[in-house]
């Protein structure tokens, strides 16, 4: 058998030593044994077997000459002759020049099922009281315009990053920090007070983040026409297309008001506050659904409006520890040549803030509010420059965490027809998105005979669980740092790397459970050993092994695609051992029971690794 999927774990969570760490082990003895050498276990290496050989685990001799004094093929063969003399979970041995190939014992296979079988949470670490603080900021919306896709690929990776972080024993804070202040914010208030005529979510049926965003399209609109025709009288006026529409924007009346409304807005103006508040109450409750229907929280969520005097309080404490700089014009900067970046503006001439000191501002307050340990952002990659800069400056102003900050860079998404555009209306909404995806998913599971003697509500809820498991699952499994484009149909195959393929072989091996009880089968909570396994048995359970060295890497790397391509790899195997193997028609009882009980942990994996990205597996389908 030939191990699909295997990383090097050390015994970690008082867990019985896994079958690599009980080959190490018996190397190093063996060596001692041997050639009366001490041996540090790095130095030990061990791989899986390349296909074209016979064996599961491979030992590299090559660093043991030394010591053995002998060529590579004997060195092999005396410590494969120690292991199988020694090692019970070794088998058999044969070599190949300076490897020792070694096949494992059914009995080991066997026991290493038994230890993942009696760990319900297999493969997670809980957080102690004296783990790690991890924050973890994700989603980061405007309140001008509802979520869109972009959107969904950061609160995915997200959440599902929280879960990754969270079963590697650390302890998780989810925030989130609304940007509810700006000009964006303005052109929309202002659209709606121009052209609005009263309307309300209640009125309109809208969403309130829709009917908000609805007016931040609309202001665009109002705008390119004032500017267009601005430009004609320009151009009449015999200035080239770049300079009239330059002029013609920056005399634009409707931007001029909307720069007017947001100084209101800062000065604490009382129709500007009101209308502002009312308009982003609509904003939130919008919001609050989405995040619901997405399954996403957070622990705490912080406002812009809340965390930009905070930075700039913080920014003018580092110009008078002579951390900053002020020019001429009153605007304040940061001076990063010393680290081969450039000058960084941090407050404007007139005193308003930019979106540094606004992150500054919420590290200050979050600082205050949580003891941190690492801080992780959750943002796209063209802000890749941005996080560098505020690393430093967080350093520099006595964040603890500041240096070690975490910017979690992922790449933009595109439809097949290309880029979206929020100003021009053409954005992908976060909720038309999740709609057309059950929708999708409902038909497509009627037409596949998947809903067949399910109650309406059951089919419901199965089409609900397969359209977002699909959506989730085809953002997740592409590598986060990777520009990718969705696409909606072929997400929603039941058949290759996709949610519903993964969903669906859970489902089946419900099915069989079921059916199991049904005929009497009880799985004991000891599987006995003496069954001889199948070269796809012992790569199954191997491969549901790894599961807790997946989850550790995924923590490391910040990975959830490592995640999602695990569970596809193990559920496609399984879907071969169900195909080459009967598991209730088997005549013999006790390998009966042993294939039922692989089985049953198979699923408890999928459910497990799915459950880290969010996704939802169904026990009917």
């Amino acid at each position: 058998m030939r191990l699909l999927f295997f990383v090097s774990l050390r015994a970690r969570n008082n867990l019985i030593m896994k079958i690599e760490d009980k080959i190490v082990a018996s190397v190093i003895s063996g060596l001692k044994a041997l050639y009366g050498q001490e041996v540090p276990e790095k130095m030990v290496q061990i791989q899986k077997t390349k296909k074209e050989f016979e064996g599961h685990l491979t030992l590299v001799v090559f660093p043991f000459l030394k010591m053995s004094r002998k060529g590579p093929e004997q060195t092999a063969q005396e410590i494969g002759e120690y292991l199988k003399a020694n090692e019970p979970a070794v088998a058999a041995f044969n070599v190949i020049k300076g490897f020792l190939n070694l096949t494992i014992a059914s009995a080991t296979w066997i026991q290493l099922l038994n230890e993942i079988q009696a760990d319900e949470q297999y493969g997670l670490v809980k957080a102690t009281e004296t783990s790690p603080l991890v924050m973890i900021e994700y989603s980061s919306p405007n309140t001008n315009k509802p979520l869109h896709l972009g959107h969904v690929r950061n609160n995915l990776l997200g959440n599902a990053l929280a879960n990754i972080v969270a079963a590697n024993g650390n302890k998780v804070v989810k925030t989130n920090i609304v940007n509810d202040r700006g000009i964006h914010i303005c052109k929309s208030m202002l659209a709606w007070k121009k052209y609005g005529n009263g309307e309300t979510p209640e009125t309109s049926g809208k969403k309130g983040d829709h009917l908000v965003g609805d007016y931040y399209v609309s202001f665009d609109k109002h705008y390119k026409a004032e500017v267009k025709e601005l430009m004609a009288g320009y151009t009449a006026q015999g200035m080239n297309d770049e300079e009239a529409k330059a002029k013609a924007e920056a005399a634009s009346p409707l931007m001029q008001e909307a720069r007017e409304m947001l100084v209101k807005w800062e000065a604490g103006d009382p129709e500007v506050r009101g209308l502002w508040e009312m308009m982003n109450n609509w904003v939130y409750a919008g919001f609050d659904e989405t995040y619901k229907k997405m399954g996403v929280s957070f622990d705490k969520i912080y406002y812009e409006s809340n965390t930009y005097l905070e930075g700039k309080e913080k920014v003018m404490e580092g110009l008078e520890k002579g951390f900053f700089f002020k020019k001429e014009d009153g605007s304040v900067w940061a001076d990063l040549t010393a680290e081969g970046l450039d000058h960084k503006l941090l407050l404007r001439g007139d005193g308003t803030s930019v979106y540094m000191t606004q992150d500054i501002g919420t590290a200050k307050l979050r600082f205050a509010d949580y003891p941190i340990d690492k801080m992780i952002y959750v943002v796209g990659n063209e802000q890749n420059y941005h996080f560098q800069v505020l690393s430093i400056l967080l350093d520099k102003l006595g964040f603890e965490w500041g240096k070690s900050l975490v910017h979690f860079s992922y790449g933009m998404v595109e439809l097949p027809e290309g880029k979206m555009k929020s100003r021009e209306g053409t954005v992908v909404d976060a909720d038309d998105l999740m709609e057309e995806m059950i929708t999708t998913a409902k038909e497509t599971s009627q037409e596949l005979g998947k809903l067949d003697g399910l109650t309406q509500e059951e089919a419901d809820d199965i089409a609900r669980i397969v359209g977002l498991g699909a959506l989730k699952y085809f953002i997740l499994k592409v590598d986060a740092r990777k520009n990718m484009t969705f696409n909606p149909k072929e997400s929603i195959d039941f058949n290759g790397n996709t949610g519903p393929f993964i969903q669906y072989t859970y489902a089946r091996i419900q099915s069989v459970l079921r059916k199991a009880a049904e005929s009497g089968i009880v799985i004991p909570e000891q599987i006995p050993a003496g069954i001889e396994l199948s070269e796809k048995e012992e790569g199954l359970i191997q491969m549901v092994a790894d599961f807790a060295a997946v989850v550790k890497q995924a923590g490391e790397d910040y990975s959830p695609s490592i995640i999602a391509n695990y569970t596809y790899d193990l559920v496609k195997e399984y879907n071969q051992f169900y195909h080459d193997f009967s598991i209730l028609r088997e005549e013999n009882e006790a390998v009966k029971v042993f294939r039922v009980a692989l089985s049953a942990n198979v699923a408890k994996v999928v459910r497990l690794g799915m459950g880290l990205l969010g996704i939802e597996v169904p026990s009917r389908m």
